[in-house]
């Protein structure tokens, strides 16, 4: 299996108008601002979308974004092993913004507009941390692990360029797709 194909900012700023481009990031991220004309197909949920994705791909070129190009590269190796080819934006929607491009923010009533999958790490992991400091000074000592136990993680978070803290956010409420949300992303996909 080759290495999924990456597209610059620019190069996929001029092709915009013949891509399909997939936003892999959760429903709140998304809100926040995304690609023009991006599909909202949340990591997570790409194997049941496997079907659409493959007949969007077999039209035409499908890009996967997320906020950095990690989730997105990840999301094109899984699709790879799928048999379809798609490519990835370097450096993800903060690439795309840091380039001068302006995101879709969906009208505010449409969105449930949140904090960034990474915002939310690093105040849940923060929250914890402070949570098992305190609790290790004012309850008992061995509470402190608790702080050490999400150093630890963070450490394998960036030594894998993976977070598992990240996939258990992303299954709260106000992560996850409204069923209706992801049902029209995949007919969107399939009258592609």
């Amino acid at each position: 299996m080759t290495a999924p194909v990456t597209f610059a900012v620019d190069q996929a700023r001029t092709r915009l108008h013949e891509l399909t481009v997939i936003d892999v990031r959760t429903p709140a991220e998304y809100a926040s601002g995304h690609l023009p004309g991006a599909l909202n197909i949340p990591l997570d949920h790409l194997q049941r979308a496997l079907p659409e994705i493959r007949h969007a791909a077999g039209r035409g070129e499908v890009l996967v974004v997320c906020a950095s190009g990690a989730r997105s590269q990840n999301a094109c190796k899984l699709l790879a092993e799928q048999g379809i080819a798609t490519a990835t934006l370097a450096g993800g929607t903060g690439a795309w913004t840091a380039g001068g491009h302006d995101l879709h923010t969906p009208v505010a009533c449409d969105t449930r507009a949140g904090w960034s999958m990474e915002r939310q790490v690093r105040f849940t992991a923060g929250s914890v941390v402070l949570l098992g400091i305190v609790l290790g000074l004012l309850v008992h000592p061995a509470l402190l692990a608790l702080s050490a136990a999400i150093a630890g993680g963070l450490v394998y978070s960036a030594l894998t360029d993976t977070c598992g803290m990240a996939a258990v956010l992303g299954k709260l409420p106000h992560n996850r797709p409204r069923g209706a949300d992801l049902d029209a992303a995949l007919a969107a996909l399939r009258d592609r």
